[in-house]
């Protein structure tokens, strides 16, 4: 596929702001208004589709990655006190993931919400300035995941570097989790009880945050956005004038907006794909 068909003719991404700290986690929801977060000054901002910019939340639980959940509910990586967080559209929180077996968790950093409203997140270990802790209690970084009938997160994979990024695809068949430690992204099958079988690499690049497309593309971020198609062939790569690009998705009423965070900023780059819910 070649790259011109993903872009319109002469597009570059917009700059939309440059009025934060650090942007991460972009989530559209189901309206196409992408709510992200600016985790140094412990917001949530919500772009909404007629270009406006808001906050949704003061004290965000210092929250990263961002995802809706099929029933509207916002789940954030609370990485304050290391939790997994269900957001109402009012703003009520619910912790949802505080530990593992008793141990805190290193700090939540992305998610992603099966069909099934199974949840997938990255457990990686950055030090934050704002923690009093200065070693983890887990040692392994992993992946975990939360089921729709439990309130215990289980181990979904491990053996990662340090986890970061993820995306699934809309059918719920595969999960793609990024291991930026190891600079690789993998893939795994779900399976029907949401446990990951067939770990297969699928490119020597790893990620921040990622995103897909309607035709099945990954997007994968840090310098720049790299695309890749579903094959692991790299298609294209839109360079972004900051010096990193933290995460990406599609919002938008018609979801063909590329919404990207990076560093202080955030940019719009209009697309002929689509993104999924």
């Amino acid at each position: 596929m070649a790259e011109g068909s993903l872009f319109l003719t002469d597009s570059t991404p917009k700059l939309i702001s440059r009025q934060f700290s650090f942007t991460e986690g972009p989530a559209s929801d189901k309206y196409g208004n992408v709510f992200f977060t600016d985790q140094p000054n412990n917001r949530i901002w919500k772009y909404g589709t007629d270009g406006s910019l808001s906050v949704f939340m003061e004290n965000a639980g210092r929250a990263n990655g961002l995802y809706f959940g099929k029933k509207g509910n916002l789940l954030a990586c609370a990485d304050e006190n290391n939790e997994l967080w269900s957001i109402s559209p009012k703003g009520k929180r619910t912790v949802l993931v505080k530990d593992f077996e008793g141990k805190r968790l290193n700090g939540p950093n992305d998610v992603w919400a099966a069909p099934d409203n199974g949840i997938y997140f990255t457990d990686p270990y950055y030090q934050r300035i704002y923690w009093e802790r200065k070693k983890p209690e887990i040692e392994s970084q992993r992946l975990y995941y939360l089921s729709t009938n439990s309130k215990k997160a289980v181990i979904a994979a491990e053996n990662f570097n340090k986890p970061n990024g993820l995306i699934g695809t809309p059918d719920g068949k595969y999960l793609y989790v990024a291991d930026i430690g190891a600079d690789k992204t993998y893939r795994f099958n779900i399976s029907p009880d949401g446990s990951l079988q067939n770990r297969q690499l699928f490119v020597s690049q790893g990620s921040d945050g990622m995103t897909i497309d309607n035709r099945g593309n990954i997007y994968l971020t840090g310098k720049g956005v790299t695309v890749y198609n579903p094959q692991g062939q790299k298609i294209a790569h839109i360079p972004i004038p900051e010096k990193w690009t933290a995460n990406v998705c599609f919002g938008g009423k018609n979801r063909n907006q590329l919404f990207i965070t990076a560093s202080e900023a955030i940019y719009v780059l209009p697309m002929k794909v689509k993104g999924v819910n």
